[in-house]
Parts: structure tokens; sequence; C-alpha cells
């Protein structure tokens, strides 16, 4: 099986390495790994204290953040080797200042897998999710350096439970502690004699109750919504702009309405304006003149998290597509959340659901529904409301359940 896999990450290398001239995703990949070790060589102080911290990509980055800034806060005596797999994560956070020095991966070759290591020597070292690398864990294993996963889950169909999965379960059995995001996880480990698991929940949660907590003021927002309620479409795609326009066309006087698309490139925000039969205004733009407008289009990124505290209702982009955004974020504020139909995969949304915290719809006619009973039930929208903050409030302090187990 061994042979197998390395074949699989050489055809992978070999591919991204023919398609990088023409592709720019592709040449960041296999650019960023250029001269990897003289690079690592000259950030690593021997004598240093390392704690080597790796993700897949950015999304995994914002699961680890919180782990990351409190063992820089608590540990100030350890310094971080920041990882990534993916060009969106590291082109994203290639600056990122709680760390000491980031990198690409090198790829799982026995040969990097070793000189990584050899040159980072970590005290211990930490995978969030889904990384599973054989050679990398396997180098970990025989130097006998902890290797911890965090806010892992795990499900039936992955190749750890099939019979063909003995390689994939040795790894498991390498790492000193999985820390995992639900008891089925725990017992679909345990099912396959993997012992070293603790139910610690998702470390996403603090995240977002410490953006939360950092919110800044939007003033133009505050001004826009005045005394009405407001209805937020967060990381918006097409789909969900299609079914909340046409809403809108039907009820403009029932909220105030704000959207801050996915993609904010000006074809869309303009392609957004055309299904608006309403006076609209982009937030660049936003005067105190503008603020009889129905609708305002958010149109930069960075904001949206702190925008939500003003809204009354709030739906999250994705739906429609190849799965939901962060959903966790309105819930912070109190809120009810509504989402589209490609949501199974996401513990939260289906959590939420069953709370009675959030709704889904795949239609308009269902969208139209939701959205009138909230308005016009009082006591349904407060309930909802509560059971969305209740959420997050029970699911927070994964990070310090996990820090507590490594460095006890």
């Amino acid at each position: 099986m061994y042979t197998l896999y390395y074949i699989v990450i050489f055809t992978y290398y070999a591919i991204l390495c023919l398609i990088a001239p023409f592709n720019a995703k592709a040449s960041l990949w296999v650019k960023g790994r250029k001269g990897w070790k003289a690079k690592l060589r000259g950030k690593v102080n021997q004598g240093g204290r390392y704690v080597w911290i790796h993700c897949s990509s950015l999304g995994e980055f914002e699961q680890g953040r919180p782990v990351i800034e409190a063992i820089k806060r608590d540990h100030p005596e350890l310094s971080i080797i920041l990882t990534f797999f993916s060009p969106s994560g590291y082109e994203n956070r290639k600056d990122y200042p709680e760390v000491d020095y980031v990198c690409y991966l090198p790829v799982d070759f026995k040969r990097n897998s070793r000189d990584f290591i050899r040159i980072v020597n970590p005290e211990f070292v930490i995978f969030v999710k889904y990384e599973f690398w054989y050679n990398y864990i396997s180098e970990l294993h025989k130097k006998q350096i902890p290797l911890y996963i965090i806010s892992a889950i795990f499900r039936p169909g992955q190749h750890f439970f099939k019979w063909y999965g003995a390689f994939f379960r040795d790894m498991l059995r390498k790492i000193e502690i999985i820390f995992v995001q639900d008891q089925r996880s725990v017992d679909l480990l345990e099912g396959i004699g993997i012992k070293s698991v603790v139910l610690s929940g998702d470390t996403r949660f603090d995240r977002v109750v410490e953006i939360a907590g950092t919110a800044v003021d939007i003033p133009r927002l505050e001004q826009f919504r005045g005394n009405e309620k407001l209805f937020l479409a967060g990381s918006s795609w097409r789909r969900d702009e299609e079914i909340i326009t046409q809403y809108i066309r039907k009820n403009p006087l029932r909220m105030k309405w704000v959207f801050a698309p996915h993609e904010i490139d000006k074809p869309n925000i303009d392609r957004l304006e055309k299904l608006i039969d309403e006076k609209v205004v982009r937030f660049s733009e936003f005067t105190v003149q503008a603020a009889d407008a129905r609708v305002l289009i958010i149109d930069n990124i960075g904001m949206l998290s702190s925008a939500y505290k003003y809204a009354h209702i709030a739906e999250v982009g994705g739906g429609f597509g190849s799965g939901i955004h962060n959903i966790l974020e309105p819930a912070c504020w109190k809120i009810p959340v509504l989402f589209g139909p490609n949501h199974e995969d996401y513990k939260e949304a289906v959590d939420l659901l069953c709370e009675k915290g959030a709704m889904t719809f795949d239609s308009f006619e269902g969208f139209s529904e939701i959205v009138d009973k909230l308005l016009s039930d009082e006591n349904y929208y407060l309930n909802s409301a509560g059971k969305a903050a209740a959420y997050i409030a029970k699911n927070t302090g994964a990070t310090a359940r996990i820090l507590d187990k490594i460095f006890r």
C-alpha cells in the first residue's frame, strides 16, 4: 500500500509541475516550495524551542487559530512554525504575526519529511482537522515527537473504516491524541481500536466568539438600518440572491436588506444590482442622503463578521453550491440563521437545525414561509434566536481542553 501511496503523491506533484506554467494556483503551489530547505534553515535558530502547526488551507487555519494564539500568549518561550498545503492558506496568511515563520509543507516524500523534522526539531506537532501525511506521521513517531490532531471529525465512509484501510489506520495509531468534534467520531475510532481519542469539540466556536468580542462599529450600516429591522445575506451566491431579491420585490418595506456577496468584483455587483427592483446603494458610495435606499450591497472584504451584529435575520450563502459558508458568526449575535439545502456535511448546520436555531430552504416558497413566520411570530423569532446563541455558548471551550491535555 505504501508503494501506491508514493505513486499517488508523486503523480500529484508531477501533474502540478507540468501545469504550473499555465495555472496560477499550481504555479504558486510549486514555486512556493522551491528552496524550502535553505529558507527554513535560515529561520530556525539552533537551540530554540519550536512547535510545528500544520493547516491544509485557510478554513483549517481559522480552526487552528485559537490554539495558535493561545500557545503564543501563554507560552512565549515557544516559537511556532506554521505550514500550509494550499496556496489559499499560505498566500492569505504568509505575514501572520502570531507565528515565527510561515511556509508551504514540503511534498510528503520520505526525504522531505526527514529533513523538515530534523531542521525544526519540534517539541510537539499539531495537524488541524483532516491532514494525514504518512511519511511525516511515521517520522514523528520514529523520533518520539508527539503529534496531535485537533478539531477532527470522522465519518463511516472514510477509508480508515474500510476493509482496505489498514494502511490508513496505521497512521492513526501513531498519533499521540486525536481531538475530535463529536461523539460519533469517538465511537468510530474506538470501533477500530483507536483509544487515544478525546472529545474536545470544535475550536471554531472559540474563534467566532473571539471575533464577536472584537467586532467594530459600522456607522454606515447603523445609519442605513435606522429604526427598521435588517436582513443580512452573508457570503451570498447567485441562487441565494435570486430567491432573496424575489422576496424583496414583493415585500420591499418589510425590512432593510443587506447583501455581502462572496464575490465582490464589479461584474458580479452589477449583476446583483440588476436583480433588485428597488433603490440600492453600494457601501463604498453610501452617504446619509442615501439612507432611504431599501438595499445596501457591501462591496468590500473583511467587515462581514462585524456587520452581523446589525442584523435581525441572517442568511448564509453557499447552500445551493458546494456547501454553506460560516454560519457560526451570525449565530453568535443571537439571530436566526437561514441557509440552502447543501448543508448535510456541516455538523454545525445539522446541529443548529435540530436545536431550532436555524432554518433551511430550497425554494422561494420555502424562504418566504420562514421569513414571514420570523417576522409575524415574535415568540417563534425569540425562541430561534435564543437557541442559536445557546448553541454557540455550550460549544465553546475546545481550545482550553486541547491545550490542557497537551501541556499537562
